[in-house]
């Protein structure tokens, strides 16, 4: 292998990567008892949401939802193009291979379509990485970028490394590279999760980029903070912490779900048995089914519950306290 990444292995990401072993033990032990149909679906949302919205793509889970049952919104047509993509991209990931150039390629080609011209190909021109309207990171020259995205692939393919650790320098140096025109962010973000999806495949419904979203400017100093020292230590212990906070919230969750399942699912239960399918409800008709009067209880306890869990969804996404909102069931 000629290529090697400069990273240190520190103390902090060997603590890291214990957590996280450790709490994958947990959850992929709930997960196993648990049928947890609607919060993958619902884990893959918020994972296309978080990734998208990093790069400005301002629609809500709620939208997205929408586009990913074939309903119409009313959004930027770019926008709507770019959540078709990931959510294509998302679907199709599982059959590439991480360190294949080829698959690479065919990735930003179903992730980018549509949104520019350079699609499944490296770069032809200069590009650089803007905040707050100043470059803080000039890519290597096109001309560099096949050599370098090939040495990288080749190192990926035969590293001997934690794929945690191994994903994260990977992520790093796919961002400092920046081989294509326009979608590398999400890219470098769908690759992190495909690399640690083969790992274990917990990691497919784990919505990384979510948190990732929270933290984007802990995110961006990372990415800077690994350029300035030539060692990725910095982002490797950054994605980690990321890595570590989301599975930690699907276990609290899934632990949440076991005490608070049986109520929940009876309110929620209670309510979609007496709507009829195809039938339209105003907010007054839902809480005189369940003969209810007070507003927020009714939609704390069984409306909120039952459009997140994608059984319930609103005939106006796009305003939800539309005067005209009603509520219908999801075929």
């Amino acid at each position: 292998m000629n290529y090697q990444p400069p990273y240190t292995i520190t103390s902090k990401i060997i603590h890291l990567i214990a957590q996280i072993s450790e709490n994958i033990g947990r959850l992929t032990v709930l997960d196993e008892i648990q049928d947890s149909l609607k919060l993958r679906k619902a884990n893959r949302i918020r994972t296309i949401q978080g990734s998208l919205a990093i790069e400005g793509n301002t629609l809500s889970t709620e939208q997205i939802t929408a586009i990913l049952n074939g309903k119409p919104i009313i959004a930027p047509p770019k926008e709507i193009q770019e959540v078709r993509n990931a959510i294509k991209a998302y679907d199709a990931f599982q059959k590439w291979q991480p360190s294949l150039a080829s698959d690479l390629l065919e990735a930003h080609q179903v992730l980018m379509a549509g949104l520019i011209d350079e699609v499944g190909q490296y770069r032809q021109g200069g590009v650089g990485v803007m905040s707050g309207g100043q470059v803080i990171h000039m890519a290597p020259p096109a001309t560099q970028v096949p050599r370098l995205m090939s040495d990288l692939l080749q190192w990926l393919g035969e590293s001997q490394e934690h794929p945690l650790i191994q994903s994260s320098i990977f992520h790093y140096e796919f961002e400092f590279i920046h081989p294509f025109a326009d979608g590398n962010g999400r890219m470098g973000r769908l690759w992190q999760t495909l690399i640690l999806s083969q790992w274990h495949p917990i990691f497919i419904n784990i919505p990384v980029e979510s948190l990732i979203y929270q933290n984007q400017r802990a995110y961006y100093d990372a990415l800077q903070a690994s350029t300035n020292q030539t060692d990725s230590a910095p982002f490797i212990e950054f994605i980690l912490q990321m890595i570590l906070d989301a599975i930690s919230n699907s276990n609290m969750t899934a632990q949440v779900g076991d005490q608070d399942t049986a109520q929940a699912n009876e309110y929620v239960s209670q309510l979609i048995n007496k709507m009829q399918k195809g039938k339209e409800y105003s907010l007054v008709e839902l809480m005189d089914l369940v003969r209810l009067s007070h507003r927020a209880t009714f939609q704390k306890n069984y409306l909120n519950p039952a459009i997140e869990s994608h059984l319930i969804e609103r005939t106006v996404p796009d305003k939800p306290k539309s005067p005209k909102q009603k509520y219908r069931l999801i075929a």
